[in-house]
């Protein structure tokens, strides 16, 4: 397995997914490798999907990756504040702070502030129909890539 360059991998390898949500991914890190065979231009960002690449494909799939990680290891999703506006959401399970697609950043991955002063509502992000179902079909695509 390839080393993981996301934010915290550590701390992913901590949280378990919930039991029997699953099958083969026992936490957050694994769900990362798994996640990395299904994110693709579809589950980016509209607005970011020119820039989307098999080299770069944690690029436009914060907030939909993060509320997945929810559902399926709890916790609570919290954004970083972003130059241009808007937020990029990042996991906190039981004290775990993570952030799966803090990639996509590159360089400018190491200035984000991963601080708890910004919860994220899932209520709010799914306001936009096309992120809903970006959401769901991450959620389909990983479930067929399991082989569920």
């Amino acid at each position: 397995m390839e080393k993981r360059g996301f934010y915290n991998p550590h701390e992913a390898e901590q949280v378990k997914v919930k039991a029997g949500t699953l099958k083969g991914i026992d936490n957050a890190a694994e769900l990362y490798d798994a996640l990395l065979h299904v994110w693709c231009e579809a589950t980016c960002a509209p607005r970011l999907r020119p820039g989307w690449s098999k080299e770069n494909p944690t690029l436009g799939q914060c907030s939909i990756t993060s509320f997945l990680i929810q559902d399926l290891c709890g916790g609570e999703v919290y954004g970083v504040p972003l130059k241009e506006g808007g937020y990029h959401c990042f996991n906190v399970v039981d004290g775990h702070v993570f952030d799966l697609t803090s990639e996509q950043f590159g360089e400018e991955a190491k200035d984000l502030d991963y601080s708890l002063n910004h919860p994220q509502s899932r209520e709010e992000h799914f306001k936009a129909s096309e992120k809903y179902e970006r959401y769901l079909l991450l959620g389909s695509l990983l479930r067929e890539y399991l082989g569920e």
